[in-house]
């Protein structure tokens, strides 16, 4: 509110200024006095948009309803999501699009390390017969809650593949959001990145 009357009172301020220097320049002190005015229109401004002093600290402020803020929310978001990721893992590897498709929000998007760029929820099922996922290890589990709604998952996933394959290990980086829709948490966005 104070800064919406700012530019009204340095037009004004301005104004005066002005005037005042016209009156004195027959007296050889314009030089002295813009200098005296401009000081002491910084000086007003800058008093102006300080905030208010307060005289005593800050109070914490309370943790949002359903935002997890202790160690046993924490702990329950972790296995929450290393529950879920299990099961989006057990999913690719027996190649199961309904136990997969489940785990994923309408919405989807998911891009993988093979550079074919993003994939929505239909396409990522589409993929899934053709997966070539023969074990997989996970771990680093990370969890950032983002809301009561919404929590980042970090972690890194090394894929084995079948014993003929040219390629036998991938290890990939891997975050993903996770969101809550109608009390059930679902996958929202996936992206992958490669670790040599």
């Amino acid at each position: 509110m104070i800064f919406g009357a700012l530019p009204q009172l340095s037009v004004e301020f301005f104004s005066f200024v002005l005037n005042k220097t016209q009156s004195r320049r027959n007296e050889g002190t314009m030089r002295s006095d813009l200098t005296s005015v401009c000081i002491a229109f910084l000086a007003a401004y800058f008093a102006i948009a300080q905030p208010p002093a307060t005289t005593k600290p800050a109070e914490p402020a309370p943790a949002k309803s359903g935002v997890p803020s202790g160690a046993s929310s924490d702990s329950e978001l972790k296995t929450t999501f290393e529950s879920k990721v299990k099961a989006e893992w057990d999913a690719l590897k027996k190649k199961d699009a309904k136990a997969y498709g489940e785990l994923l929000a309408d919405d989807y998007e998911g891009v993988e390390v093979d550079g074919q760029g993003e994939r929505t929820k239909t396409q990522a099922l589409n993929e899934i017969p053709a997966g070539n996922v023969f074990d997989y290890t996970l771990w680093g589990f990370k969890i950032i809650p983002l809301s009561p709604d919404a929590a980042c998952v970090i972690y890194e996933v090394t894929m084995q593949f079948p014993p003929k394959s040219v390629l036998r290990y991938s290890r990939v980086y891997i975050t993903e959001i996770w969101v809550k829709r109608k009390g059930d948490w679902k996958e929202l966005h996936y992206q992958e990145t490669h670790v040599k």
